[in-house]
């Protein structure tokens, strides 16, 4: 046998890990469940809460125990998320974080949250705007139309969470009391947010919270997890990122293990930002170009979303 040489290697004996210290971390690093919206509101101002100090923290603590901390938190959420989501059809939900309460696009993402919540969980980035909003459909699916358009009515009182999150918070919580006080039975929501966004909070509407510290893990576990498909309602940066992120998933799937992916609005989608005509080329002659769909209304997509019927894995 021929003998490299090289510098001797001290073989030391096999240890326990040592315990990491995190008396000091704002969020429970080994949590065994999503979030509730209770628990990162968990005091008032919004800025004495959880989801405010946990962001604050992440910001300002740029050390290795407070990265390892991070990990151990998101790995947590991995596996809550993981337990969460069996049995459960969860279908997508992106958009911009900053459609107004008052706004048209702030309606239709609603009801476009209501219409695929009768058959899935509505799954959202999990913050305000498009998001809030789709979740808010989700979560009084078993209301009715009247019921939704009362709730999102209200909501435009406290039109966006700038300048005052407080007042924001507050009034999401009205609407979903008012909602139970009318007998409107809450429906699964689910939110996936991320602190590396902490600007922008969560919002209340998600039943379930799996919040991250590392952005690019929430992003593909955001487009992993819905395995009925995903809408892309008109967004910028961020929407298009998850476009062409599940895109890439749905190039390299198997046949059997595409999803649909439906882009809302025919000129906003060919013209303004024009992501379908790169998204056709990119589909050409994949199993994926029969899942790919340019649409004009949330009705469309809805109706497209039940005709697809049973998900693909994914």
């Amino acid at each position: 046998m021929r003998r490299v040489r090289g510098p001797s290697i001290r073989v030391r004996p096999v240890a326990e890990a040592p315990a990491v210290d995190l008396h000091d971390v704002p969020v429970d690093a080994y949590r065994d469940s999503l979030y509730a919206p209770g628990d990162l509101y968990d005091a008032e101002p919004y800025a004495a809460s959880l989801d405010a100090r946990a962001f604050l923290w992440a910001r300002e603590q740029r050390t290795p125990r407070a990265t390892l901390a991070q990990a151990l938190h998101d790995h947590a959420i991995d596996q809550a998320l993981a337990s969460w989501v069996s049995g459960r059809h969860l279908v997508g939900v992106m958009g911009g974080h900053d459609v107004d309460r008052a706004s048209a696009s702030y309606a239709d993402a609603a009801r476009l949250g209501w219409m695929l919540g009768q058959h899935a969980v509505v799954t959202t980035g999990g913050g305000p705007g498009a998001m809030e909003a789709a979740n808010l459909g989700g979560l009084l699916a078993a209301g009715s139309r009247d019921e939704l358009a009362s709730a999102v009515a209200s909501l435009a009182g406290v039109p966006s969470y700038r300048p005052s999150v407080d007042q924001w918070a507050a009034k999401a919580r009205a609407v979903t009391q008012s909602a139970a006080d009318h007998g409107v039975e809450p429906q699964d929501s689910l939110g996936i947010p991320t602190w590396f966004y902490g600007e922008e909070p969560p919002n209340l509407f998600a039943s379930a919270i799996a919040k991250y510290f590392r952005n690019a893990i929430r992003e593909s576990i955001l487009l992993q997890v819905c395995d009925a498909g995903i809408v892309f309602l008109p967004g910028l940066g961020g929407t298009v990122q998850e476009i062409f992120q599940d895109a890439c998933e749905n190039f390299y799937a198997a046949p059997g293990n595409v999803a649909p992916m439906v882009l809302v609005g025919r000129t906003y989608w060919s013209e303004t930002l024009p992501a379908w005509p790169l998204l056709q080329a990119l589909a050409k002659g994949r199993p994926m170009a029969d899942h790919i769909h340019l649409v004009a209304t949330v009705e469309d997509a809805a109706e497209l979303m039940r005709r697809r019927g049973s998900p693909s894995p994914r």
